[in-house]
């Protein structure tokens, strides 16, 4: 199993295998919450939850604070007895000490980091089940490259975090072929957000059939995507 190459930068991580930073410099938490949240609709989604599961797809776990932000929320607001299947790929694995440190920044999450990060230290290569907060928090983390990991899952997304690295940095992970698999793990109503306004990325997801649509961006960056499977 790889472990990413990084270095600590003040409160930040920067990628020595794609040379980018983990999340931004203005405010990380802030960010997730902008792009990812905010724009997949998930709290009002979780307020109003039917049916007993609800599943994310995310191509990059990275730090775990999109999980952490998204399992606190449905936590909060969705029904005691529904489940949030939350599925992760990741290539490099930051290792037990970074997500520990990494973990700090963020106090709020501490029973959701803490449960999740007693189990993250006997993750193995290929996919890992992780259960936490009494199994209403099913995770599925994928340690492997995004396209041996998406052939893998049937089970189709009603959200999607489309993270990773910039695609100018990271061109795998925002390809035609993750776009084509991206679709069939869609149905009606699937909605996504990513940080990145990238032509490219626009063209790919409207191409496998996906409304997409521009909204500010967080902090220094001017546009975002986000949108849903017609």
């Amino acid at each position: 199993m790889q472990n990413a190459n990084i270095l600590w930068k003040e409160n930040n991580l920067y990628s020595l295998d794609f040379n980018d930073i983990y999340f931004s410099t203005d405010d990380g938490l802030q960010e997730t919450q902008h792009v990812f949240i905010d724009k997949n609709q998930l709290e009002q989604r979780f307020s109003s939850l039917k049916n007993k599961t609800f599943t994310i797809i995310e191509t990059g776990f990275g730090t775990g604070l999109n999980f952490y932000c998204a399992a606190a929320h449905f936590l909060a607001l969705a029904p005691a007895d529904a489940t949030l299947h939350y599925f992760s790929i990741e290539k490099f694995l930051l290792t037990s000490n970074d997500m520990q440190k990494v973990a700090s920044f963020w106090p709020q999450f501490q029973a959701i980091s803490s449960e999740f990060l007693s189990k993250y230290a006997d993750l193995k290569p290929g996919l890992n089940h992780i259960h936490i907060a009494g199994s209403r928090i099913a995770i599925r983390l994928q340690a492997d490259d995004v396209l041996s990991a998406l052939p893998k899952i049937s089970q189709k997304a009603d959200a999607w975090f489309m993270d990773g690295f910039a695609p100018a940095k990271n061109s795998e992970m925002w390809s035609d072929e993750v776009f084509k698999h991206i679709a069939r793990l869609s149905k009606p109503g699937t909605t996504f957000a990513t940080f990145t306004s990238a032509g490219a990325v626009r063209r790919g997801l409207q191409e496998v059939g996906f409304n997409v649509q521009k909204h500010k961006g967080f902090g220094k960056k001017r546009e975002m995507l986000f949108g849903s499977f017609l």
